[in-house]
This record gives structure tokens, sequence and C-alpha cells, in this order.
């Protein structure tokens, strides 16, 4: 099995005053057969990091990785990531049915499947992978529910025998009752085929089910990482708790409910704060403790390797967050590149 590697990822739009890191060095590695999750409010930058990955969006710098070797320029080492849409039906083609949809998925892996009917015989194996019937074949996309439609998107990045799958979102669009469908057609897959998996939601209630490791995006970077149940018994950031705490649960008001940003706004990707990018939001953060000003000029992402859970936060082994642990495990590294922060805070 093969794992995905990702080591210093940055991609900036724009030019001159108006320019935006969207992914500022992000590190991070999908061991194989594992599914690492993603998890950040909307813009924090985790939709670019999945396009980039799959070259639907330039690098401006770093690498990703896939046995080792930069699949930039090979494209045959490419599609051995495929990539799963949050919408289903923009993604499929409107005017080919789910059958002549895997057929031409299936036409693309060489070496199989030579024949019209080794694909036919293939194109059943698939749908039942995903729990739909061989009648589905003969369906066109705008006939299917929206679940119905993930699943064939499933199947067709299954198609091609993938190393890794980076699924973005593809819940987000879904019901609730069906969402818990996707979610463990999601796991069962997982787990018959081995296939290792990036899956990317602002939702940790979702990811809670779906994870072995866990890493928090915000505004560009990393901020926290670690294997699941220890991010979710113990975080170590305060960005962390407070997506924790915005998770709706029974027998709370929603008037109970924190948000991350509580009244304030995100602040403007094109200019982030200095310091701490979360300063300015943070509810233990200098804006209520004047004596943590540490936060508004030294970026925490310098000495994140060292902390529990690699946190970007000065304060991350404070009596008063969380309790102390271990630090996350090796397995699944995320960080926001040290050199890169060191040229920012210069």
């Amino acid at each position: 099995m093969t794992g995905l590697r990702i080591e210093g990822l940055t991609v900036r739009f724009g030019r001159g005053r108006r320019a935006m890191a969207a992914v500022d060095g992000v590190s991070l590695t999908v061991p194989p057969g594992k599914i690492v999750s993603l998890v950040g409010e909307s813009g924090s930058g985790k939709s670019t990091v999945a396009r980039a990955v799959v070259g639907l969006v330039p690098v401006t710098a770093g690498q990703v990785l896939l046995d080792g070797e930069d699949i930039a320029s090979d494209t045959a080492r490419r599609r051995r990531i495929q990539m799963v849409f949050q919408d289903p039906y923009a993604s499929l083609d409107p005017r080919m049915t789910v059958g002549a949809t895997l057929d031409e998925a299936l036409r693309a892996r060489a070496g199989t499947c030579p024949t019209r009917e080794q694909r036919g015989r293939e194109v059943g194996r698939l749908l039942d992978l995903v729990a739909l019937s061989p009648e589905h074949a003969g369906i066109l996309p705008r006939r299917l529910s929206g679940g119905q439609r993930q699943r064939v998107a499933l199947a067709r990045a299954l198609a091609v025998r993938p190393d890794v799958i980076i699924a973005d979102e593809i819940t987000s669009a879904l019901d609730v009752s069906v969402q818990g469908a996707v979610l463990n057609l999601v796991r069962d897959i997982q787990a018959r085929s081995g296939t290792s998996m990036l899956f990317i939601s602002h939702n940790l209630e979702v990811v809670r089910y779906v994870s072995d490791f866990i890493a928090v995006m915000y505004l560009g970077r990393i901020v926290e990482a670690a294997p699941r149940e220890e991010l979710l018994a113990r975080p170590r950031h305060p960005y962390t708790r407070a997506l924790l705490a915005a998770v709706p649960r029974l027998g709370r008001s929603w008037r109970e409910i924190d948000t991350p940003s509580g009244d304030l706004d995100a602040p403007d990707p094109h200019h982030p704060p200095q310091g701490c990018r979360y300063h300015p939001r943070c509810p233990v953060g200098p804006r209520t403790n004047t004596s943590r000003s540490v936060c508004l000029t030294l970026d925490p992402q310098l000495g994140a390797a060292g902390r529990p859970h690699r946190a970007a936060c000065h304060f991350a082994e404070e009596p008063d967050g969380p309790s102390n642990g271990e630090h996350a495990s090796p397995a699944a590294v995320a960080t926001t590149d040290d050199k890169s922060a060191t040229k920012e805070r210069r």
C-alpha cells in the first residue's frame, strides 16, 4: 500500500498587494490504509490543498509525493490519486449514463478490462461495491438522488484502483440521513479496499466517525494534528476547542453553542495578522488576557514540532487548557513548514 506525503505546500493567488497565500507551507502525511481528515471552517484552505494535490490549481512551492516520488510531472502517478467532489451532479456528465461514466474510467485503467464484456462485469462489481443495483447502470445522473450520485462518484474514483482517494466535503450537500449512509459506505469501502483517504470536512462530528487521524486548518495553515481519539479528548489549540464547542448536541439550546469566531469576523486572508493568526479571535489570547502579548508578535508555528499535537499555540501546554498528553503520532504529521514561518516573521 502507498501513502501520500505533502511537504511545504504553498498555493498563492493574485499578484502584488492583493496576492494571497490560500495554503501556506502545509505539510501532511496520509499513511497507507488510513483515513486522515482535514477540518476547518470555510475559507481555511482545505479544498485548495485537495485541488493542488490532484493538479487542479498550480502549486507555488512544495511537493506532493507518492511512493516518495514527486508527482508534479508524472501524469500516470498522479492518476493514482482520485478526487470525489462536493457536488456530485456538477462532477458527472449529465449526458452519460452511470454505466458509461464508469466504463470511461475503466478504459483509463491501463492493462485491465480490455474488452467490453470485461468492463461490463467490472461496472457491475463497482455498483455493488457502492450499494447500487445493476439497473442503475442505464440511468442518467438527473434521475438519481444526491446520495446515489455521490455513490456513483465514489465508484468512478475506485474504478481506476487508486492508491489514495481525496473526498472533498462529500456529505455537506446531503440530508442528514443520507450523510450517515454515505459515511458508512466510506468506512466500508476503505476497510475492504485498504485505500488511503484524505477526508475534507468542516464538521468535526462527521470526521469523528470516519477518521484515524485529524488535522485542523486555519487561515491557510495547519494548527493542530493528532490521532482522532487524542485530539477530540484533549484538543490543544483554542481554535480546535472552538470547533468542538460549535458541534450541536441534544439537550443544548442554540444560544449555548459557541462558534469559532464568536462575534468576530475572520481576518482578511490577503493580510493575515502578525504573530499568531488566530489571536484576534482567540477567547484565551491577548484580547482577553493581556499577559499573553507574545501572541501579537511571535509566530507560534516556530517550535510547533516540539509541542503536544504539534499545536501552533504558545500556550498549548498551559494547565488552564486541556490536560497534558503525549505528542501526536508520527504517522500523521501535519505542520506548517518552519522555513516559511521564519520567512514571514522576518
